[in-house]
């Protein structure tokens, strides 16, 4: 079998793994960003509105001291606290960003911890809510993963989460492949390495072309010990993967084809027992 030669990894836009793998977190669009953004706004100023109401009964029963420093304390909260808490309990998602499918990562894109969304939280005050959005807004644009200040100085970024459901598919035979998988022994697979190879299939199109051959010679490999003889000298590991799949694939679907032909005419059978019997005397 043979492999791709990889590419240089750095004319590809991605996050390294610690196996080395490059996977694919594309940025969020500024579009998406901005209606996460106006999202999160607009629920924060209700819950300012909401609790301006509920400071005004009370500051009818404290002085005016008291009822100053309750308003900065509430919109220390609205504004830094709460954003900080939920963005670090949710792991980089909030209300806004469930609705646009944002989510804030690392820039090794791990999840964010309190110090990454407190400094956002922090730097948003001045960037979201003093500036009225248009520096955040400005920022995003003219970087090239759509970071806003917050992120810059955080060391985040916002990742999709979110694309069109994909579309399951059998994998497909190699023609070239076809006459070697009819006669081969192809033993059960483990439900993890079956999953694997078919996540990989699926997603081949969209990896690094350098984690590609690797990942796809990887599961080749493991592929290998349940399959004899193997196959053909010079045949790509995606090839071999693909004619394993679609192999064992047709095999299970005739076992249970068949297994279905028998339980229905077991089941004709039971049910004629008692009325079928055959009668000497016809």
């Amino acid at each position: 079998m043979t492999a791709t030669t990889p590419r240089p990894p750095q004319l590809y836009d991605g996050v390294v793994i610690g196996e080395g793998v490059l996977l694919d977190s594309r940025p969020a669009s500024v579009a998406s960003r901005l209606l996460a953004a106006v999202v999160d706004l607009l629920a924060l100023v209700v819950l300012l509105v909401v609790a301006a109401i509920v400071l005004s009964n009370l500051s009818l029963q404290l002085d005016q001291y008291t009822g100053r420093i309750l308003m900065i304390a509430v919109i220390v909260l609205v504004t830094v606290v709460l954003p900080t808490t939920v963005e670090t309990l949710t792991r980089g998602r909030s209300l806004g960003k469930l609705v646009a499918g944002v989510r804030i990562v690392r820039d090794d894109g791990g999840a964010i911890v309190l110090r990454q969304a407190f400094v956002r939280a922090l730097t948003g005050v001045a960037e979201l809510w003093l500036t009225l959005g248009s520096v955040a807004v400005i920022c995003s644009i003219a970087h090239p993963r759509g970071k806003r200040v917050g992120d810059i100085l955080a060391g985040t970024y916002g990742s999709r989460v979110r694309a069109a459901a994909p579309v399951r598919s059998s994998a497909v035979m190699p023609p070239q492949l076809a006459g070697w998988a009819t006669h081969a022994d192809v033993a059960r697979l483990p439900d993890g390495l079956a999953l694997a190879v078919r996540q990989f299939l699926g997603r081949a199109g969209l990896l690094h072309p350098g984690s590609r051959a690797e990942l796809g010679t990887r599961l080749a490999a493991d592929l290998l010990p349940y399959v004899s003889p193997p196959p053909p000298a010079g045949t790509h590991p995606e090839a071999f993967l693909s004619a394993v799949l679609a192999e064992r694939g047709r095999r299970e679907t005739l076992v249970e084809l068949e297994r279905v032909r028998r339980e229905q005419a077991e089941a004709v059978l039971l049910r004629r027992l008692p009325h079928g019997v055959p009668d000497p005397d016809l």
